[in-house]
């Protein structure tokens, strides 16, 4: 009950919307027990100490590394390597590159995914929302084969969803879930019902039967960053693996399942990229511009707007020891303790640009997974969220030219007026600041 409290004390500041220039969220986390330290940070694609640099480095090759049909790519993809997603300014940041999802409503305002011919009808794509934008035929070995997906008329939600971050995303798995479930509760009472962050619980796919807090994917559809590389692998880079061992189709597919095989240390790529993850830095703040007095200005007016409201501050991970991710996986001293900066509560909230895409079951978490979880995680926990995004994390987004979920906003200015919902009285609040206040929140934003 202390614990609580004393979380209580510290967010209400932020939840209010009070000015405090030093103003910091911690978390449940953070308690007297534990010596907390800051995280590393850097764009210098180093290690964060999770691994030792050589390692570091030889998972990083296997993350810039470029998947041919012979290493199992496609049948249906958009991308051949995890950097062509992830590489702006470093491999694992962010990027331009944007993902198609689509569906329609049924009666009762359900979103249903789409249902997508291929091969001339000879199969449909059905138990995901992604649409792949290529495809490995027609081509030599498959002269008179055409997968290519298209949209049909039928699906009527449409919408691009931009790639994220994965920079420091270590420290973000290794938040305990008690800590996000909390802040969504005190969050939801400090402002009377009318910021109240959803945090889902979902399936941990390398422990069958185990859930967890979501926090990765703008869904959060995933909790663990082993779970959330293989959903990337295969339906990004159609490469199947043992978390994922089911082809999305097996027209044009030659190659043996999984497609990704063990190496000689023992892992998988799969692995590999979620280890690579694991030991990326935070993304930096521009120091010089954080230290002048516009954007230390600016940082007082982003807590009186009400933008820590969501985007909160800091966050402290649990301490090394801990068991997460079903028990699969324990937080290392390198991650343990730390207190970091991302400027999201990373749960979803609805302010009004929520796609109304719910998230598909087979497509995020394999086939295998859908009978045992019905039950644990039902489909209306999706559909509770379908217009519901996750905060957008603000660390690196001074390295962002595009902005929101769908990238469809290019200024800063342009990215807060779509705010609505929740954000409503935020982002009435920044329309009616004085142009030296508005200037300064900008300057601040650009410091992140």
């Amino acid at each position: 009950m202390r614990s609580t409290t004393i979380l209580f004390l510290v967010l209400l500041p932020a939840l209010a919307e009070t000015s405090s220039a030093q103003q910091s969220t911690t978390t449940p986390s953070a308690t007297a027990a534990q010596h907390v330290t800051e995280a590393l940070t850097g764009l210098d694609n180093a290690s964060n100490g999770f691994v030792d640099e050589a390692t570091h480095q030889a998972d990083l090759a296997v993350f810039d590394e470029v998947e041919t049909t012979a290493d199992g790519l496609g049948p249906l993809y958009n991308a051949q390597s995890c950097r062509e997603c992830h590489q702006n300014p470093v491999s694992g940041a962010a990027s331009q590159i944007t993902e198609l999802r689509v569906g329609h409503y049924a009666a009762d305002g359900s979103f249903q995914n789409p249902q997508i011919p291929i091969g001339g009808g000879a199969e449909i794509i059905s138990g995901r929302s992604l649409v792949n934008d290529r495809a490995i035929c027609p081509s030599n070995d498959y002269p008179a084969m055409e997968i290519q997906e298209r949209v049909p008329e039928s699906e009527t939600v449409r919408t691009q969803r931009l790639s994220l971050n994965l920079l420091g995303d270590g420290y973000v798995e290794a938040v305990a879930d008690a800590t996000l479930v909390t802040l969504a509760a005190l969050q939801c009472a400090a402002s009377q019902g009318k910021i109240c962050g959803q945090a889902i619980r979902v399936p941990i796919v390398e422990a069958p039967g185990a859930v967890g807090v979501g926090r990765f994917g703008w869904k959060d559809q995933h909790a663990s960053l082993l779970s959330f590389s293989g959903d990337a692998y295969l339906n990004e880079m159609g490469i199947t693996t043992h978390l994922f061992p089911d082809e999305i189709t097996q027209l044009c597919n030659a190659a043996a399942e999984p497609n990704d095989k063990i190496d000689a240390d023992g892992l998988s790529d799969v692995e590999r990229f979620a280890r690579f993850t694991r030991a990326t830095k935070a993304p930096p703040r521009d120091a010089q511009l954080a230290a002048g007095a516009s954007a230390q200005r600016g940082s007082v007016v982003f807590d009186q707007v009400g933008c820590s409201t969501c985007h909160v501050r800091t966050l402290t991970t649990a301490p090394a020891g801990t068991k997460i991710n079903g028990g699969t996986y324990i937080v290392p001293p390198a991650l343990g303790s730390k207190q970091f900066h991302p400027f999201s509560d990373f749960l979803l909230h609805n302010i009004g640009t929520g796609d109304g895409i719910a998230v598909a079951f087979q497509e995020h978490f394999g086939r295998a997974l859908q009978a045992l979880m019905a039950k644990i995680v039902p489909s209306s926990t999706f559909i509770s969220a379908q217009y519901k995004v996750r905060t957008a994390a603000l660390w690196g987004v001074r390295l962002r030219s595009r902005l929101m979920h769908d990238g469809a906003s290019y200024t800063y200015s342009d990215a807060i007026l779509r705010h609505a919902g929740e954000a409503s009285a935020a982002s009435q609040r920044y329309f009616q600041l004085s142009p030296a206040d508005r200037g300064a929140l900008l300057d601040f934003l650009r410091s992140l």
